[in-house]
């Protein structure tokens, strides 16, 4: 099945559907010279949709396989940011701008697909990214399916899904270096994935309740689920251990800051301020490092 998506205006596919890549070797993304290819579930069935075109033209050609290929399509404008308006950010005078105009194309996704999102950002939390990539990636690799159509060829599976991983007992993740915290935190969202599918149809304040009233997520992993899922481009990740000391540097050239003073340097782009940080992480400088490296992403609730 096909589609073609005018967004009118520039779309930069690679970094409009990167935040959907965990690591460079997810079993559900990949970039190939023909497009990017992902392996989504959807309330249909897995889909392997393949994303391509884009650029300065604005038009996407989408295609799908699968038994949730409709439904993957009628989520593709979502996904590619066509209810996104980086033409309505205009940043003040400085290095936001000047990436902003660098990277027109850069658009806020929204997939609509929340227990899709928050899965791996559980996984996520705490943990160094290198070793979050790997437990995904294995948890993939062992409990997923194959994609779909040709994604089975081109190697891409499928997460498990909701249903499944609600029976597994905590003790099961243990093999992907996945501790009981989050491993309970991750069934707990799996049982409870029809409520959290419902914050994709609230305004933004309302979905952040909607998340952190499940226990185990906090406003580290509701942000970061809606700058996915939800298209939310003011979505701030408060608990970073790296972002704030990274705005803090670019925006004010300080090697170190706080949640306070990153929300203080981000007041300038309210409405877009999940933008501007991904401009940051895009085109930015990443703060002097003093002492050996953190494992930890966050010493708070995340």
């Amino acid at each position: 099945m096909d589609r073609e998506i005018d967004l009118h205006g520039p779309v930069e596919l690679s970094l409009t559907l990167g935040p959907f890549r965990r690591g460079a070797r997810d079993p559900t993304f990949a970039r190939l010279p023909d497009g990017v290819w992902r392996a989504t579930r959807t309330p249909d069935g897995p889909a392997t949709v393949r994303f391509a075109g884009g650029g300065r033209t604005g038009r996407v050609q989408v295609s799908a396989w699968g038994p949730g290929a409709r439904n993957a399509l009628d989520r593709a404008p979502g996904m590619v940011g066509a209810a996104d308006r980086p033409s309505s950010f205009d940043p003040p005078p400085g290095l936001v701008r000047d990436i902003h105009r660098r990277h027109p194309g850069l658009r806020i996704p929204r997939s609509a697909a929340v227990f899709e999102a928050i899965l791996p950002t559980i996984i996520e939390q705490k943990v160094a990214g290198v070793e979050a990539f790997r437990s995904f990636r294995s948890l993939v690799l062992f409990w997923g399916e194959p994609a779909p159509g040709p994604g089975a060829s081109l190697g891409l599976r499928v997460a498990p899904s909701p249903a499944d991983l609600a029976t597994r007992p905590y003790f099961e993740f243990h093999r992907f270096g996945i501790e009981r915290k989050r491993a309970t935190a991750i069934v707990m969202a799996a049982s409870r994935a029809a409520r959290l599918e419902e914050a994709a149809s609230m305004d933004p304040e309302a979905a952040r309740r909607r998340l952190c009233a499940l226990p185990g997520v906090g406003p580290w992993t509701a942000a970061e689920v809606g700058l996915v899922a939800l298209g939310d481009a003011d979505a701030v990740p408060v608990g970073d251990y790296h972002l704030p000391h990274m705005v803090a540097w670019n925006l004010a050239g300080e090697p170190r800051g706080t949640d306070e003073r990153m929300l203080e340097l981000l007041a300038p782009f309210a409405g877009h301020r999940g933008r501007a940080l991904r401009l940051l992480t895009l085109g930015g400088a990443g703060a002097p490092r003093f002492g050996p490296r953190m494992r930890l992403r966050s010493l708070r609730s995340i």
